[in-house]
């Protein structure tokens, strides 16, 4: 098949930025030919990567992946203008200048976030017809209260109408909607999308950067190596709710204990604040380090921590962190509710507690002290069991696959043959 994807962001870019990429170099390797039209990369830092210069187009070949950037405004931080801003330029420039390389393509995967991205998916649906398998990464508008965007106001009910009926007719054009975890498929059902449009495709990690085993960084920032490693690794925002973090790693008083935090974001400066106020000496803000650092940060670790604050968005959220930190192999310790709490338990690689109970967070990091490091690689062990049987990048890529043959295979154009069917049937539902 010849196969679009259309994503905002793509490699180089880290983090979840970079599960396109991997998708795209998935299909390659089952036999597929990719073309990508994505921007110029500015995630996380909202600053133009030093490698490229900012054009109204550039295509360009990386690796085994055919890559058409467009011209975006640069910006990722908590300006509403400049997010607004961001968003919407990919989603003009994507149109003007992007979608025509999808021209002849049997299929398009779209990373269905930001809302903007709709602009591109339907002029392609419009001008070429071809069908599209929108993967919902986000909810909008919902995602906007939970991100600290929607300050209520007046025009706040009239705002959010738009955006809702403006993501149902996203939803409502596509050939097939996939989901993220059970919570926004259910979601997703009572907004009117049809049961039968609807598929179950969970995220991937990138397996060669979170993977068991590997160097640490231990002995470079001074940890003793019978230390019991906590990681916070992730954007530090309001989102996240770290503050849950902070107050219980500052009560835990094991000197064996360590807590690392490494990120960028927004409430990074409260945070750094909260600690001197608390005395928590033993924990240590490393900044945001690079992508190719991070196989090293969590073989640091012993214990990896997944914040989300108490919001009825957080229950279904699935953030990619999860899936990041079950195939590094690391026990978790998950201060969330609703899906990601379930996946914990499932996956017996740790514990899931109240967001908002600090106390409850600080028992369960005593409690990890004394299972040990041998303790919690098995925990770790259970996690990475868990992933390679629910969200590996074999079962990711060949869901998708799945979804774009049978979106081709029932929506055939004009001039063009059928294309062949997937080899086994959508993963519809849960």
């Amino acid at each position: 098949m010849r196969i679009g994807i259309l994503s905002q962001w793509f490699d180089p870019e880290p983090g979840p930025a970079s599960l396109p990429g991997v998708l795209a170099r998935g299909l390659v390797d089952r036999g597929h030919d990719v073309q990508v039209v994505t921007g110029f990369p500015n995630y996380p830092t909202g600053l133009l990567d030093s490698r490229y210069r900012m054009s109204r187009r550039l295509d360009e070949r990386i690796g085994v992946v055919d890559v058409r950037r467009v011209a975006l405004y640069p910006s990722h931080d908590g300006s509403v203008a400049g997010r607004l801003a961001n968003y919407a330029s990919f989603g003009a420039s994507a149109v003007a200048s992007g979608i025509g390389a999808f021209r002849g393509m049997d299929a398009i995967w779209v990373y269905a976030s930001p809302i903007t991205v709709s602009w591109p998916l339907w002029a392609t649906r419009l001008t070429m017809g071809i069908p599209t398998v929108a993967h919902a990464l986000d909810l909008w508008p919902d995602t906007l209260a939970v991100s600290g965007f929607d300050h209520g106001g007046l025009g706040a009910r009239p705002t959010r109408a738009l955006l809702s009926g403006w993501s149902r007719l996203m939803y409502r054009t596509s050939t097939t909607v996939a989901y993220i975890s059970p919570g926004v498929g259910d979601v997703l059902a009572a907004r009117g999308v049809p049961a039968d449009r609807l598929a179950y495709v969970p995220l991937w990690a990138d397996e060669q950067i979170y993977r068991p085993g590997g160097p640490d960084l231990r002995a470079r920032l001074g940890i003793p190596a019978d230390a019991v490693v906590l990681l916070y690794a992730g954007t530090l925002g309001t989102a996240q709710g770290l503050e849950s973090l902070v107050d219980a790693a500052a009560a835990v008083r094991d000197a064996k204990f360590v807590c690392l935090i490494a990120g960028s974001g927004s409430a990074a400066g409260a945070l750094v604040d909260r600690v001197r106020r608390s005395d928590g000496g033993h924990i240590r803000f490393l900044g945001r380090l690079p992508q190719i650092r991070m196989t090293e940060l969590m073989a640091t670790a012993d214990i990896c921590y997944i914040g989300l604050r108490r919001h009825p968005l957080s229950e279904i959220t699935m953030p990619s962190k999860t899936q990041a930190v079950l195939a590094a192999g690391r026990a978790v310790l998950a201060a969330a509710l609703g899906d990601v709490a379930r996946v914990v338990r499932d996956s017996r690689a740790g514990w899931a507690v109240d967001p908002d109970d600090a106390a409850a967070i600080a028992d369960r990091i005593r409690y990890a002290c004394t299972l040990g490091r041998s303790g919690l690689a098995a925990l770790g062990r259970n996690g990475r069991d868990y992933y390679d049987r629910n969200f590996s990048i074999r079962h990711g890529v060949q869901r998708i696959e799945d979804l774009l043959a049978d979106a081709a295979a029932r929506s055939p154009r004009p001039g063009r043959p059928r294309a062949r069917r997937s080899r086994t049937s959508p993963i519809v539902g849960r």
